[in-house]
C-alpha cells in the first residue's frame, strides 16, 4: 500500500520517486469532480496512477490536475499524467503554461541546476495547450459546495501556487512553505536560483493568513502544526539570508557559507549529516537553495560608494 487517507476526502500516494521515501507525494481530492494535487515527476507517473487504481478512482473520473508549480518534481509528469486522464485539465500559473506547452527549455534548465537529480526525475512530456487552464486567484468548484481556493505564492519561484481545500481547510504551499521532513517534524529552505526574499517572505504571509487546519507538503506530508511551521520558516529564511550576505560581503566561498549556515540554523546544525549523505537534499537543500540565497545577495548588495 502506497496510498493512505489523511483527512476527510483526502488521500496522499507515496511517488517513491528513485526509491527514495517521503521525499514527493501527490494528493488526490475525492468529491464529485476528483482533483490531484502535483503531477509528480515524469518517472513517478506509473506509481500515481497505480495510486488511482489502490484508491478505486477511475481515470476518466479525474476533472484536475492541480499543479502548484512547473519544477520537474511538481509537473514534470503532468504531460505524461494525462495521457492517462482522458477528461483533466490541468491548473497551473500563467507564467507556468507556456513551459508545459514546450518543456524543452525547462528541461535544459533542471538538468543545468539539478545536475543528476534531473535525470531521476525523468524528461517532462508536453501537455496539450487546450487541456490547461491557468489562474492566479480563485475558486474551483469541485462539485456538492466543495471548492479549491487559488492564491499566488511566488517567491520560491515566480509561478508558485498555493490551494485550499474545503472539506478540512488545509493547504498545499507547493513549495512556498519550504521542504518538510516528517521524521523530524522541521522544515528547511527550497530557495533555488532565482530566488526572491520578499516575495517569499510576503507569500509566507499570505498563507499564515489563510489560517490553515493543516499544510500538505509536496516534500513531505501532512503537517498539522502548519501555522507554527510557517512562522519558523519565516525566521529560518532571515537567517540564512542574513549569513549569506554577510559571507557575500566578506568575499566568502559558498562552501565557507553553507559552514555557517549548518552551525548556526538549528535544523540544519542538528540534521547536518542526514543532509550531508542524503543523495537528493545534499545537492537540493546544501547546494541549489544556498545558491539561490548567494546570487540574491549579489543582486540586491550595493556596491560601496568611493572614498
Amino acid at each position: 500500500m502506497h496510498t493512505r487517507e489523511i483527512a476527510k476526502n483526502l488521500y496522499l500516494i507515496e511517488l517513491e520517486t528513485g526509491g527514495f521515501k517521503n521525499l514527493i507525494c501527490s494528493y488526490v481530492i475525492k468529491g464529485a469532480k476528483t482533483t490531484l494535487v502535483e503531477s509528480g515527476p515524469t518517472s513517478s507517473v506509473p506509481r500515481l496512477l497505480d495510486g488511482l487504481d489502490e484508491l478505486k478512482v477511475k481515470h476518466e473520473d479525474v476533472e484536475y490536475v492541480a499543479i502548484t508549480h512547473v519544477h520537474l518534481d511538481h509537473g514534470g509528469g503532468a504531460g505524461t499524467l494525462l495521457k492517462s486522464l482522458p477528461n483533466a485539465k490541468v491548473i497551473v500559473h500563467p507564467r507556468g503554461m507556456p513551459h508545459l506547452v514546450d518543456p524543452q527549455r525547462l528541461w535544459a534548465s533542471a538538468q543545468l541546476v539539478l545536475g543528476f537529480v534531473s535525470s531521476i526525475f525523468g524528461q517532462p512530456e508536453p501537455v496539450p495547450k487546450e487541456r490547461i487552464v491557468t489562474a492566479t486567484e480563485g475558486i474551483f468548484n469541485l462539485g456538492d459546495g466543495a471548492k479549491l481556493t487559488v492564491t499566488e505564492t511566488v517567491g520560491h519561484a515566480s509561478h508558485n501556487l498555493s490551494f485550499k481545500e474545503s472539506f478540512n481547510n488545509g493547504v498545499f504551499p507547493g513549495d512556498a512553505a519550504g521542504t518538510y521532513l516528517p521524521e523530524f517534524d522541521a522544515v528547511v529552505p527550497t530557495t533555488p536560483p532565482p530566488f526572491h526574499l520578499e516575495s517569499a517572505l510576503s507569500s509566507l504571509d499570505k498563507l499564515i493568513a489563510l489560517d490553515p487546519t493543516a499544510l500538505y507538503y509536496s516534500h513531505f506530508g501532512k503537517a498539522s502544526n502548519g501555522i507554527q511551521l510557517l512562522i519558523d520558516y519565516k525566521v529560518q529564511l532571515k537567517l540564512w539570508a542574513k549569513i549569506v550576505a554577510e559571507g557575500v560581503k566578506a568575499d566568502q566561498t559558498s562552501e565557507q557559507i553553507s559552514e555557517r549556515i549548518l552551525a548556526e540554523d538549528k535544523v540544519m546544525c542538528k540534521y547536518a549529516d542526514y543532509f550531508r549523505s542524503h543523495p537528493i537534499y545534499s545537492r537540493t537543500v546544501i547546494i541549489n537553495s544556498l545558491q539561490g540565497f548567494i546570487e540574491y545577495a549579489k543582486q540586491t548588495q550595493t556596491p560601496a560608494s568611493p572614498s
